[in-house]
């Protein structure tokens, strides 16, 4: 068992019968719906969960676990998903893959935000490794991309092939590098002040626990 299967087991065993669960969406998070499908089979497991991404979902349909719609609930007793990047304050940021507005509405409406990771994520600050991507609607880009210059932010479209990357809402994202003494939550605050701007990847004051899988243990860190 490698150490994503080892923090995603040592998160399902923490869920228990009559939960409402929410479901992240890669590697990680694939090893959690796996490990929550197997306690549901062998432990008689009662619970049901929402997905952040038509991936997840799927993924979840194939091992039997009960689905509810996002537009179905009001919330949810926990959110479960990985992250790219994880601050000393548990500040992450997240949404390479693009699924922002699904995820953070889940960790938002979730009564606990666990976030399972190996030490290669740990930071000593948000964009440390990767830009922040910013969800953009496609007839603002232009404009977003000018008032994140004007916070020190270089941002660039991504691409997908040949084309444009576009989320599954019809929106862009532009990746933007920022400069290494802002700190994510004042990011967090600058961004959300940014009209045409759908979603971005810094999750700010939503983390409950962080489990890290080192070395065949799991470390955890609380808020």
């Amino acid at each position: 068992m490698n150490d994503k299967q080892l923090v995603a087991e040592h998160a399902a065993q923490r869920i228990e019968s009559g939960m409402l669960v929410g479901l992240g969406t890669g590697s990680t998070a694939n090893f959690f719906i796996e490990a929550l499908a197997r306690r549901q089979q062998d432990d008689n497991l009662q619970i049901e969960v929402v997905a952040s991404s038509i991936v997840s979902t799927l993924k979840a349909q194939q091992l039997g676990l009960k689905l509810r719609g996002m537009e179905h609930i009001g919330g949810l007793d926990v959110y479960v998903d990985g992250a790219d990047e994880v601050a000393p304050d548990l500040t992450l940021l997240k949404g390479r893959g693009g699924d922002l507005v699904r995820e953070k509405l889940l960790a938002k409406a979730a009564k606990a935000f666990w976030v399972l990771i190996d030490p290669s994520k740990h930071v000593k600050r948000i964009g440390q490794n990767y830009p922040v991507p910013i969800e953009v609607m496609p007839f603002a880009w232009q404009l977003v991309q000018r008032s994140l210059a004007g916070i020190g932010g270089a941002a660039k479209l991504r691409s997908h092939g040949d084309g444009l990357f576009v989320t599954s809402y019809g929106s862009l994202v532009l990746d933007t590098a920022f400069d290494p003494g802002v700190d994510g939550k004042t990011l967090n605050a600058q961004l959300n002040a940014i009209p045409g701007i759908v979603e971005h990847g810094i999750f700010a004051d939503l983390t409950s626990a962080v489990f890290c899988g080192n070395n065949g243990s799991v470390e955890e860190s609380l808020a």
